[in-house]
């Protein structure tokens, strides 16, 4: 079977949500592109992104450090149920167009 699990889920997610983050906190900086700084700019969002991925990738700590103990209990559980009642109905509608 193909695809992530929830790990891939989590990840995905938790790095959509800081990217978009990150393009808040780069809009408030646009000011350099307006005083020809586009080098700085540009190179601050490739940090960003590259930081970003790499707290993506670390997702399962923030949910725990969440809401201790109940953190972890919640993401055992998730990873037990996910395979079992959500990765199916995700394959399914990711790659729908295959089945034809």
């Amino acid at each position: 079977m193909r695809g992530g699990g929830l790990y891939a889920l989590g990840f995905a997610i938790t790095f959509i949500v800081l990217e978009l983050g990150s393009v808040v906190e780069d809009a408030k900086q646009f000011s350099l592109v307006l005083d020809g700084q586009v080098f700085e700019f540009v190179l601050n969002f490739i940090i960003d992104s590259f930081k970003n991925t790499l707290n993506a990738l670390i997702w399962p700590v923030y949910f725990v450090q969440l809401m201790p103990p109940w953190g972890l209990i919640a993401l055992c559980a998730g990873f037990m149920a996910f395979p079992k009642y959500l990765k199916k109905p995700i394959d399914d509608w990711l790659f729908d167009e295959e089945k034809g």
